[in-house]
């Protein structure tokens, strides 16, 4: 079945960074596009980040432009999210998201970010 699993999540200080991973298995991945969302505490889930199905596309959230970088290697069935100079406001869960038809998403279980000194 569809499945995809999120790990690199930690505690960093503000500036710091961190690699999350996002393993995809149960469909061909290089057909799907990719994107990673997050929830702050007592927020909605919002879009951070996507990229097309071969990498050649990518678009961003405008609080993290500059500081984060989506990529995928398809290879590995493996979306990747760098995310630099971490701010407290990047705290949230972090998840990992495909529309494999339209009346199927696949969303992973997450994986908590938190940043603070």
């Amino acid at each position: 079945q569809v499945q995809l699993v999120e790990s690199g999540g930690g505690l960093v200080q503000p500036g710091g960074s961190l690699r999350l991973s996002c393993a995809a298995s149960g469909f061909t991945f290089i057909m799907y596009s990719m994107k990673w969302y997050r929830q702050a505490p007592g927020k909605e889930r919002e879009l951070v980040a996507g990229i097309s199905s071969v990498g050649d596309y990518t678009n961003y959230a405008d609080s993290v432009k500059g500081r984060f970088t989506i990529s995928r290697d398809n290879a590995k069935k493996t979306v990747y999210l760098q995310m630099n100079s971490l701010a407290p406001e990047d705290t949230g869960v972090y998840y990992c998201y495909t529309r494999i038809t339209s009346k199927t998403d696949a969303w992973g279980q997450g994986t908590q970010v938190t940043v603070s000194s």
